[in-house]
């Protein structure tokens, strides 16, 4: 699996297939995801005076993140994003 470095975080984006109202949307017309499952989490970030802080997210969350934040990726045939854990903006409870 794909471990993440410093304040980087893995997500399974998630796509709506469907409108609030109920209609199948075509994958031209999709928006880009705004929300995703963490499926691994880095050490975090390195300060200035060389502590680390800690990640806030970890394994598991549901988060909201910022529409074109991130690098998309592939492995093992399954799509990834990796983002700094700046671009994540709320966890999803």
């Amino acid at each position: 699996m794909l471990k993440p470095l410093g304040d980087r975080v893995l997500l399974k984006a998630e796509i709506e297939e469907k409108t609030v109202g109920g209609i199948v949307l075509a994958s031209n017309v999709k928006e880009k995801p705004t929300t995703g499952k963490v499926i691994a989490v880095g050490a975090g970030r390195t300060l200035d005076n060389g502590e680390k802080l800690a990640p806030v997210v970890k394994e598991g969350d549901r988060v909201l993140f910022d529409k074109y934040a991130g690098n998309e990726v592939e492995y093992d045939g399954e799509k990834y994003l990796v983002v700094h854990e700046k671009d994540l903006v709320a966890i999803v409870e």
